[in-house]
């Protein structure tokens, strides 16, 4: 679920605009007519998105800035900053996967990635759904009115030198925002990025729907500077997954010693009583051929635990309205014991003399100014700071120079979470949306994209043909890549149909999965040039034919085909037998898989 709000330049409209691809043209076309078939739980949605973002700008906005809510916590929001798709943050030291993780979930890679066992992520990227591949400078993504990240500014040069935006036309990311992070590294190489790197990330985790911690199974030790991180975690426990990547390449005995390890280890970090969830998995995108020795006695614990972990991920547009709601109440219980904080110690400094003394045996006393604080409020004592936190912040302000608390504020702050928080709540149907949801395994009516149907078509992949192209008699309709974790082709045989696929209305469904897992080679899951080649000559087309198939369908030149590959290879023979043109029929087996990137860059 997505909403996109309009604005360049100035703080974005409170209304959130209609779902639609930027640069996407005008004229009606079959996602508009989605977006106008919305449902009643959906418009649902996006209204809650639009009063939250009221309540917030007249009710919070105002606490927070006149008690410098900023100068301990974190900056206020904008409109975007709450209206934005749901973010997914990825961490993790080194070489753990994270980047190919992000390029298992979309099943191509974004604009600008890189992956090697050394570090080789050495910036955020933002990875955003956008009309054509490209890359958006720090700078510039931090002052568009149209992307959530003008927060990032107070980071300075040096850090918006190692950010930047990533957009790719990728269905998973019409609904999704993934922030691919810097491996966390050791000693005075973490002290030499030149930035704050603590902060950064507390900045994408409190705007963070969920955050994944990854680890590698072959390097368990959590170096301190990945031990300050995840501690400054603290407060989203609720958002945080583990996990552990790349189990196939350990046995079931190693996995059983490496996991016990690694809970042992975050035993040691994390001093919570509660047993983090960990996910088993092993992140690598179908059309890469494995690296390294893979061990299938843990294939289907691996699965199973993927599965669920892409059921997490799945869940998060559907809940997105409901974790933004839930992330402004609690800010606003923090602004509102911060106002307090800040108001007490101003109306205790004397009138006329003493007041920095005064001051500074309030602050040496912090906890029993709290206290007393708890005490006159009737205050709960977990909505208040840490207090060492809270002075080393304080040092940076004179406390005579803030304002004494004002009772007009604090009301409007406790109106919000006593009535109008509450209000949006019931808003909320009781039943989940399929129509908000990514990949629900058998979801959806007929005509749509796989594990996409629904929410993804109106502002996913455009229908849009592209203009160089020419007419079509019939129009391209878009589906999801099949190398995606997410995709129709990607689901489990438990997911799919017992009585068979409906591959008429959803064509992305891989047709000819069962004869490539009949010849091809079964550990690097790819058939060789003499397979194919005897496969493709059954089709009965001439040789020049067959040659003008084999150089679209292996795009990378590595004369053997994937998955996916065959796939195309198969489905142009279909094609042609029918007299169909060859550029005509790439094109239209192209959009059938969703590989519509591909085509566009052949």
């Amino acid at each position: 679920m997505s909403f996109i709000n309009k604005g360049k330049g100035k703080e974005p409209s409170m209304t959130p605009a209609a779902s639609m691809t930027p640069g996407a043209s005008a004229t009606p076309g079959p996602a508009a007519a989605i977006s106008d078939a919305l449902t009643a739980e959906e418009r649902v949605y996006q209204e809650t998105i639009q009063q939250l973002q009221k309540t917030y700008a007249k009710k919070i906005k105002p606490l927070e800035q006149a008690y410098c809510f900023e100068g301990f916590h974190s900056a206020p929001l904008t409109a975007q900053d709450i209206g934005s798709k749901p973010m997914v943050l990825l961490l993790g030291q080194y070489s753990t996967g994270k980047t190919t993780f992000v390029e298992y979930l979309l099943g191509e890679s974004y604009p600008g990635a890189h992956v090697g066992i050394e570090p080789t992520t050495d910036r955020f990227v933002a990875i955003m759904n956008g009309p054509e591949p490209k890359v958006i400078p720090g700078h510039a993504a931090a002052v568009s009115g149209d992307l959530p990240f003008s927060g990032l500014t107070k980071f300075g040069t040096k850090f918006l030198s190692r950010f930047q935006v990533a957009q790719l036309n990728n269905p998973l990311l019409s609904n999704l925002t993934l922030i691919d992070t810097p491996g966390i590294l050791s000693g005075s190489k973490q002290i030499q990025r030149g930035y704050d790197f603590i902060s950064v990330i507390n900045w994408f985790a409190d705007r963070s729907d969920l955050i994944l911690l990854l680890f590698d199974s072959h390097k368990l030790d959590i170096s301190d500077e990945f031990k300050g991180a995840i501690q400054s975690l603290r407060g989203h426990e609720d958002k945080v997954r583990m996990v552990l990547n790349k189990c196939n390449q350990v046995n079931q005995q190693q996995l059983m010693r490496v996991y016990g390890a690694m809970m042992w280890s975050l035993g040691k970090v994390i001093p919570t009583p509660e047993v983090n969830r960990v996910y088993l998995g092993s992140f690598w995108p179908r059309y890469k051929t494995p690296v390294g020795t893979v061990y299938d006695d843990n294939a289907e614990l691996i699965a199973s635990e993927q599965r669920d972990l892409l059921r997490d991920l799945r869940s998060i547009p559907k809940n997105a309205a409901l974790r933004r709601v839930n992330e402004i109440v609690k800010r606003a219980r923090q602004a509102r014991v911060h106002a307090h904080i800040i108001g007490h110690l101003r109306s205790e400094l004397p009138s006329m003399f003493g007041k920095d003394k005064k001051a500074k045996a309030m602050v040496e006393d912090l906890p029993a100014e709290f206290r007393k604080i708890q005490t006159r409020y009737n205050l709960p004592p977990g909505d208040f700071p840490n207090p060492e936190a809270f002075k080393s912040d304080l040092e940076a302000f004179k406390i005579v120079d803030f304002n004494k608390l004002s009772l007009k504020l604090i009301g409007n702050a406790d109106d919000a979470l006593s009535v109008d928080f509450p209000k949006l709540m019931q808003r909320f149907p009781t039943d989940s949306r399929k129509s908000a949801d990514i990949g629900l395994e058998g979801g959806g009516g007929g005509g749509g994209g796989g594990a996409f149907e629904g929410g993804s078509s109106s502002s996913g992949r455009s229908s849009e043909k592209p203009a160089h192209h020419g007419p079509l008699e019939t129009p391209i309709v878009p589906y999801p890549p099949p190398y995606s974790a997410m995709s129709a082709a990607a689901s489990s045989s438990s997911a799919r149909n017992p009585f068979g696929e409906d591959t008429e209305h959803n064509p992305g469904i891989l047709r000819y999965r069962a004869l490539f897992d009949d010849v091809s080679d079964p550990h690097r899951k790819v058939l060789a040039a003499e397979g194919a080649r005897e496969i493709l000559s059954q089709s009965g087309l001439a040789n020049e034919r067959l040659r003008d198939v084999w150089n679209i369908a292996d795009w990378d030149m590595r004369g053997e085909l994937d998955q996916v590959q065959f796939e195309v290879a198969m489905r142009l023979c279909e094609r042609l037998k029918n007299k169909e043109a060859l550029d005509m029929a790439r094109r239209h087996v192209f959009a059938e898989l969703g590989l519509l990137n591909r085509f566009n860059s052949q």
